[in-house]
């Protein structure tokens, strides 16, 4: 007589979700104030805006972009937003901070929109390997907007996972 192999991880109706496939498609670019300053000290605001009239806004267009200062100099807060509201009309989206706290942020925009209607009820794997390194935080996101849904959070791999959160049953 044959063995049946039962797959009890398929049967089990446990949904496993990857953060990965939220990770951000595009790559940032980054506007680096540091560029525009006198001295690499001062940033003198005749000079910066007249600078700013002739930047191409081709490099921008559609894209994520983190707007930083990479040198150590005092910066107003208007002229952040002097270049946030010349890249808004080109960008995909703005963010202020280096690229990869741009990555960061977009990420978890990605997490938060993720639609959770049809994990209503179910139990979730946060999937915990994989190619590419995903940060605590969105681990994080995951879970908080996963929790008021959902049966059950577990993280790790269908077949061995740590649980996380459990629904409690309504008392009758």
């Amino acid at each position: 007589m044959e063995e049946v192999f039962v797959n009890k991880v398929a049967e089990s109706g446990i949904i496993t979700l990857n953060l990965e496939d939220y990770h951000p498609k595009d790559e940032p670019v980054v506007f680096d104030l540091k560029d525009y300053l006198f001295m690499g000290l001062i940033l003198k605001e005749k000079d910066f805006r007249e600078s700013l009239k002739q930047l191409d806004l081709q490099p921008y267009e559609g894209k994520l972009v983190a707007i930083t200062c990479s040198a150590d100099a005092i910066i107003p807060i208007w002229a952040y937003m002097l270049v946030s509201s010349l890249l808004q009309p080109v960008a995909k989206k703005l963010v202020f901070g280096n690229s990869e706290e741009a990555v960061r942020q977009a990420w978890m925009e990605n997490i938060r929109g993720i639609d959770i209607a049809a994990l209503e009820d179910k139990r979730v794997v946060l999937k915990g390997c994989g190619e590419t390194p995903i940060p605590e935080q969105a681990y994080m996101e995951a879970t908080i907007k996963l929790r008021p849904v959902v049966k059950s959070i577990m993280y790790g791999e269908p077949c061995s996972t740590v649980p996380v959160y459990k629904k409690k049953a309504d008392k009758v």
